[in-house]
């Protein structure tokens, strides 16, 4: 039994022999060992380009942004999961990329296709910014509560690395059109939920990479990138400092048992 469509049997990304490897067209060893950096790598195995100078700049920043945030819970479960596998380094970096949802570290693409969808929506309709953003937050909000990219539990006042980023897209003349709707979805929230909320990490990365051209299916990859690196780091300390099983034991003592 076929199970999809299965009729283009071909991959562009890479091929090998017995003198070469080659990926996206380039030798390897001649064209990319020693003369790509990782990220750039990164960019070139996505989209099959090499970036340019803006784009490998805030592919390395946007990396740096999102790779670390503290004991999260991605971290967390990689952490308890090596205390309780000391052997199995690559289960416990897997326990913690499995969580990459909508809540924690996968929102960004959650916020990228909104945003990509509101750009689309301008596109078409040719409806200024505001009257595309109160129309996107309002059919929104009919199946789900929350606006990507907007509010955070910490950074109640606004999110450092949000700004920062920010100010770096306008200073580099990088914003473009979906990082102009993202700040016209903030400017309606007033108007659409009753309320203003702060831009979070998860609002400029994306905006900010789609008006680069990064592809909106590679969004979740940047945050699985960057926290793997992240993972890495706790996961040596972890070794070293375990911490896995007092965080263990505290979350013991803190839920109560309401049961029978």
């Amino acid at each position: 039994m076929r199970i999809g469509k299965q009729d283009q049997p071909f991959s562009a990304i890479c091929t090998s022999d017995a003198d070469s490897i080659t990926v996206r067209g380039k030798d390897l060893c001649s064209d990319i060992i020693g003369r790509l950096d990782f990220s750039s790598y990164f960019w070139f195995l996505v989209t099959g380009e090499e970036p340019n100078e803006d784009q490998s700049f805030f592919l390395n920043a946007v990396l740096c942004a999102l790779a670390e945030h503290g004991l999260v819970p991605s971290v967390v479960a990689a952490r308890m999961t090596l205390a309780a596998a000391p052997e199995a380094v690559q289960g416990a970096v897997a326990a913690g990329l499995l969580g990459c949802g909508s809540v924690v570290l996968g929102s960004a693409e959650v916020a990228g296709r909104f945003y990509a969808r509101c750009v689309e929506d301008q596109r078409q309709s040719g409806d200024d910014l505001n009257t595309v953003a109160v129309r996107q937050i309002t059919e929104l909000r009919q199946t789900t509560k929350a606006v990507p990219g907007f509010g955070h539990p910490q950074h109640s006042e606004g999110d450092p690395r949000a700004n920062l980023l920010l100010k770096l897209a306008d200073e580099r003349g990088v914003s473009g059109e979906h990082v102009a709707m993202m700040r016209a979805l903030q400017a309606a929230l007033p108007e659409t939920i009753g309320r203003e909320l702060p831009v979070n990490v998860n609002g400029p990365i994306p905006a900010i990479m789609l008006d680069l051209g990064w592809p909106v299916a590679a969004l979740k990859g940047i945050g699985l990138l960057c926290r793997t690196a992240s993972l890495i780091g706790h996961l040596t300390e972890e070794a070293q400092r375990p911490i896995g099983f007092v965080m263990s034991g505290a979350a013991a003592k803190a839920i109560e048992y309401d049961g029978e």
